[in-house]
């Protein structure tokens, strides 16, 4: 079995020269050579060169100053610099990185321009090109926020903005210290009903599941956190998900780690040191499709139309793939079922959302992958079945539920 389904934790012990703390903010008329290190208002997050361990190639990343050995983003994970050459500079509202040749080795982009841009790097972590006046997050030139590359920080987005076609993901470290592009990704799959998957090139290996309006489906200790506060966004203009901090001072952070594990790391004050919280997959049940295989069984055959076929409502299940789903906010359950039964490639349907009691519809096509029961927790799934599955007979009635039930419950665990 491939190291994606074991956890493996690991640190990076960066290699930093640090000759001098600037400010929060750099402009045209300055610059940040290798040694000196931009810092945040609030001290909370640095910006500088460093070298990952057991390597001497040189990089500008973001770090937190309470664990410097902890890089959150970096800019040229591609095009390292082989020296302490490099320079960072601000010019017409894009950042450049030159080596000793005065060759861009790595810059930003933005299609705008701005009277005094500046180059500043925020409390959250998030360094940003705006002009020297402007603060609202919508008219910056260009922010790092928009580029992850292996970490999700409070207020970063996982999503895509349908006007512009930005997609936001993160894309793991090839290795503990070589942070070019790794093998795994997480990020919202959007065919069918968004969805949130760690994949290792094209293949989902873990997924997360769709937002369900308190919590993403196919991980359940999300929506029992006292840390957090989740938000999913899905409209014409854009698709995201992302979560904000109820308490401002904490530090923590989601990696996707060389493996293919998301971790969520928490920084403790009373031990001085990151904890690990929780991993995903958690289990080898969490791998995509992994414990729910034969699933597919029960659906073998499907009716050739609606008449005589009913639904087998199952609980506390994690909620199929939907990449092969269709939604609509405003259905009740109801029509839901009668929506569903009128179309013979419809295998289940469920709710949208599930706060006050359950709302909207969601419908599923074809075999259903990836269904896993819950110990605790988990949602409703209503199972299509011909009659001779449900139980029923010409002329009268069977009580073979509970015998279905076990049957199908069987198949998926």
């Amino acid at each position: 079995m491939e190291a994606f389904t074991y956890l493996f934790v690991y640190s990076i012990l960066p290699t930093f020269l640090r000759t001098s703390i600037t400010l929060d903010t750099v402009t045209p008329t300055q610059s940040i050579r290798d040694g000196d290190t931009l810092a945040s208002a609030r001290r909370r997050f640095q910006m500088g060169f460093f070298s990952p361990d057991n390597s001497k190639s040189r990089y500008v990343g973001i770090w937190y100053t309470i664990s410097s050995g902890t890089v959150v983003w970096v800019a040229n994970r591609d095009t390292p610099l082989n020296d302490h050459s490099g320079v960072l500079k601000v010019t017409d509202g894009v950042v450049i990185l030159l080596n000793s040749t005065n060759s861009t080795v790595w810059s930003s982009n933005t299609s705008r321009t701005a009277e005094n841009p500046v180059l500043q790097l925020l409390d959250n972590g998030n360094l940003v090109v705006k002009d020297s006046n402007v603060d609202d997050t919508r008219n910056f030139l260009w922010q790092s926020f928009d580029y992850p590359c292996d970490t999700l920080l409070p207020e970063m987005k996982l999503g895509r903005n349908f006007v512009t076609g930005l997609d936001r993901f993160l894309t793991s470290w090839k290795s503990t210290d070589d942070p070019t592009q790794g093998e795994f990704s997480l990020r919202l799959d959007l065919p069918g009903l968004p969805q949130l998957v760690v994949e290792k090139g094209d293949t989902i290996k873990a997924r997360l599941g769709s937002w369900n309006g308190v919590g993403l489906t196919g991980y359940i200790g999300l929506t029992r956190n006292p840390l957090y506060v989740y938000e999913f966004m899905f409209d014409e203009n854009e698709v995201y998900f992302k979560y904000k901090l109820k308490n401002s001072s904490l530090f923590t952070r989601l990696v996707v780690n060389p493996s293919g594990i998301a971790q969520r790391f928490t920084w403790l004050n009373r031990t001085n040191r990151r904890e690990l919280f929780s991993t995903i997959p958690a289990d080898q049940c969490a791998n995509y499709a992994f414990c729910g295989a034969m699933l597919a069984a029960i659906l073998i055959t499907l009716p050739d139309g609606p008449d005589g076929d009913g639904f087998l409502k199952n609980t506390g299940l994690k909620l199929p793939d939907t990449s092969s789903s269709w939604f609509d906010k405003t259905m009740s359950l109801k029509e839901c079922e009668e929506l569903c039964l009128k179309n013979c490639s419809c295998t289940a349907y469920g709710n949208l959302d599930i706060r006050k009691g359950g709302s909207g519809c969601l419908l599923w096509f074809g075999n259903l992958h990836d269904i896993r029961v819950f110990a605790d927790g988990g949602e409703d799934l209503y199972v299509r079945l011909a009659a001779s599955e449900l139980g029923y007979i010409a002329g009268g009635e069977r009580d073979s539920s509970k015998e279905a039930m076990k049957e199908f419950r069987t198949r998926i665990e």
